[in-house]
């Protein structure tokens, strides 16, 4: 088999030590280090002394990016971080040495196919996207325990208040927090067109309050407003680090259900260039939003979705969702059409598909969005469009005489 990295080197990282097994001309070094710091500086002067030009890993946990941290520094011709699922070794007589060593004969082959990693400031804009979407997760998580908390009470609130952590229900929650028990006192704090429910705010204010219930609430929505401030401050840090990307953020916002925050996901997993990508399926497919392929026999079985860049997969869904309650757009259009013979989900899932096709030609070409119209799919084949039309209506007991329109 053809060697394609005569200096290569395996590494078997762990959380304490990483095991490196280098393989030039045949001949096989190996040696363990700590994941420390200096002892990756030493590792890398190891690897130079070497004359090492390749290095592989695999991507084990969070574990492979202080290695990476470090030899990305160091000139190599390819550092390579690799799914631990596309090199698993054979079982049997298996050790972190022998793991070492076979990841460097795979790579010496060529036969790793590297993840995608980008560049240290993408990676640091994606840590803090996660982080922004964690503490969300947290906030409506807390919301969520002000429900069980006024059931607890009594207390009907959220069945006449859409939001609780809006401005009126935030008032009464901290006013019952305060100790005011009266109905009456409650509903007058309503604000806007809450005001036209108040004989429905003091029905579902009557409730029994303990110590309890007043102290759980003052807990959570002192943690929700520390939540809030904490998304506020990542939102900030987020927008420094897109100072300079607005054009291509304000051009992925014209796509009918993309927002601000759904472009900034877009933008923090693949960045502003797609040259990484040679396609937009290719694009496709690593975020997860393609057709599986396992065929065996020549039966085609499940053809379901791979896991991909979750966090970019499931913002790209939540914006099909909101694409699909659009009117007059071709993907509301898109939904509406394969929902009706596939179901709502996969219909999502296409059409999330549709819009990272079309996020991926606005930023390699440096386009805007341009609707094709709701009847796009009936404009392709009017004929055939026209002709079931009038079958359904021939069913119906109906004679058609069609007359073109003036």
């Amino acid at each position: 088999m053809e060697v394609l990295y005569p200096k290569a080197c395996g590494l078997d990282v762990h959380k304490a030590t990483v095991v490196a097994c280098a393989i030039i001309a045949g001949k096989r070094s190996t040696r363990t280090f700590g994941s420390t710091t200096s002892q990756l500086l030493e590792l890398a002067n190891w690897l130079d002394d070497l004359g090492v030009t390749a290095v592989a890993m695999e991507s084990t946990g969070v574990y492979w990016k202080p290695v990476y941290n470090v030899l990305e520094l160091i000139p190599l011709e390819a550092l390579m971080v690799v799914n631990a699922q596309h090199i698993k070794k054979v079982p049997g007589r298996k050790t972190d040495a022998s793991d070492a060593e076979w990841i460097a004969d795979l790579l010496r082959h060529g036969l790793l196919r590297p993840s995608l990693i980008p560049t240290r400031d993408l990676r640091e804009l994606r840590e803090l996207v996660r982080y922004r979407k964690s503490l969300v997760e947290a906030t409506s998580s807390e919301t969520n325990r002000i429900q069980k908390v006024l059931e607890g009470a009594n207390l009907k609130l959220s069945s006449v208040v859409s939001d609780v952590k809006g401005k009126s229900g935030r008032a009464i929650l901290k006013a019952i927090v305060d100790g005011v028990e009266d109905p009456e006192r409650l509903a007058e704090l309503a604000l806007g067109r809450l005001k036209s429910k108040k004989a429905q705010l003091r029905e579902a204010l009557v409730g029994v309050v303990h110590e309890h219930q007043k102290a759980m609430l003052r807990m959570i929505l002192s943690h929700v407003e520390h939540l809030e401030g904490l998304i506020a401050k990542v939102d900030e840090e987020i927008e420094g680090r897109l100072r300079e990307d607005r054009d291509p953020l304000e051009r992925l916002d014209t796509i009918p259900g993309v927002g601000r925050q759904a472009a900034v996901v877009m933008m923090a997993t693949f960045g502003r260039h797609v040259d990484n990508f040679p396609s937009a399926a290719h694009l496709a497919s690593w975020a997860g939003l393609c057709p599986g392929q396992n065929e065996s026999a020549g039966k085609r079985k499940s053809g379901r979705t791979r896991q991909g860049m979750k966090m970019l997969k499931v913002s790209l869904i939540e914006c099909a969702r909101a694409a699909a309650r659009g009117k007059g757009t071709y993907l509301a259009s898109q939904y509406r059409r394969l929902a009706a013979r596939l179901g709502g989900k996969r219909a999502a899932v296409a059409v999330a598909h549709s819009i990272l096709t079309i996020a991926y030609y606005i930023l390699k070409n440096g386009t805007v969005y341009e609707d094709l119209g709701e009847n796009y799919f009936e404009e392709r084949d009017r004929d055939r469009v026209t002709r079931a039309a009038v079958r359904r209506l021939r069913r119906l007991g109906h004679e058609v005489i069609l007359r073109p329109a003036a």
